[in-house]
């Protein structure tokens, strides 16, 4: 579905972007594949891994999801757009709530607007655990992100676009990940550690982009999608990575849990089970999933709920640095 078609990316310079990037242009031919982020600098280090003397079909768009005008502009051609901008540092958020609000909640809705209005086909959020339950300001706008892009279904009158959520857990190795933060202490011999009790959900970059592709190739519109990822407690976490280091325990930062959720248990009337992925369905009259992929899904029971604590799936030492690398 991604040959000749022309691909945007928002926060493309990020983490996920670059990769994203790679593996597009590695295993696709899109016709063009666009990095809209707001970083001249981020910008121009990608260009030396990503020349477009190298790769003819890539473009880079400066610009911010607050610029309305801008994303009109961007999305102008455009047939899939994945957005995954967002100011995502849970310390940072709370203490610069404005700014979190400005980037990932207007933002979305200016990329929701743009969609619309330019005829985007297809548009795919990225979400977090923290936006289920959220008790951090990080958390908020993600889940009023992922609510506006759900809704945003219901108002496409006759415009074909149509959007859908991917939510998923921390990424080994992302910038701002813990585990780098732990590499790094290991040099001092001593490795901070908020609570012993901590668990959190963990994901690949190269997993995460290859299940937003799937989830591009089987998205109706409306609906949420939650793989199936292992946990690991932040001190199996910290003996696989520091095992030789003492640990001081320094308690929980402003806005953390000390486990994360992906499907609450008040979502698990909508939640539809597959093999390796949920899908938390829309509350739409008119959502019908007959004739779709999902009629073989399995209906979530009462109750359920996929929570990093009480996961059936737990990542081993070795688990972990094979997932490293």
């Amino acid at each position: 579905m991604f040959s000749d078609k022309t691909i945007l990316v928002t926060g493309g310079t990020g983490s996920f972007g670059k990769r994203f990037t790679r593996i597009v242009l590695e295993k696709y031919q899109p016709q063009k594949l666009i990095i809209f982020s707001r970083d001249e600098l981020k910008q121009f280090e990608m260009r030396a891994d990503f020349p477009e003397d190298a790769y003819p079909n890539i473009r880079y768009f400066l610009g911010d999801v607050r610029d309305k005008e801008r994303l009109q502009r961007a999305f102008d051609g455009v047939d899939i757009v994945v957005h995954a901008a967002a100011l995502k540092q849970v310390p940072a958020a709370e203490y610069n709530p404005l700014e979190a609000i400005r980037t990932n909640i207007m933002g979305a809705a200016n990329v929701i607007d743009a969609a619309i209005d330019r005829g985007v086909e297809r548009v795919i959020a990225l979400s977090t655990d923290k936006a289920a339950n959220p008790i951090n300001l990080y958390g908020a706008t993600k889940l009023c992100s992922d609510k506006l892009f759900i809704a945003a279904n219901s108002y496409v009158g006759g415009h074909r676009t149509r959007f859908s959520v991917v939510r998923y857990g921390n990424v080994v190795g992302s910038r701002g990940s813990v585990i780098p933060f732990f590499q790094k202490m290991k040099a001092t011999g001593k490795v901070p550690i908020t609570d012993e009790r901590m668990t959190r959900f963990w994901i690949t970059l190269e997993q995460g982009v290859e299940f937003v592709l799937e989830c591009l190739d089987l998205m109706e519109g409306g609906e949420i999608f939650v793989p199936k990822i292992p946990s690991m407690s932040i001190m199996d976490l910290a003996r696989a990575i520091a095992p030789d280091c003492e640990y001081e325990f320094v308690g929980i930062r402003p806005g953390e849990k000390l486990h994360e959720v992906l499907v609450p248990e008040d979502d698990a009337r909508r939640t539809l089970e597959f093999d390796n992925f949920f899908v938390i369905q829309p509350e739409f009259a008119f959502w019908n999933i007959e004739g779709t992929a999902y009629t073989n899904g399995k209906q979530c029971e009462d109750g359920f709920r996929f929570s990093s604590d009480s996961n059936t799936r737990w990542l081993s030492t070795e688990d972990l640095h094979s997932m490293i690398g």
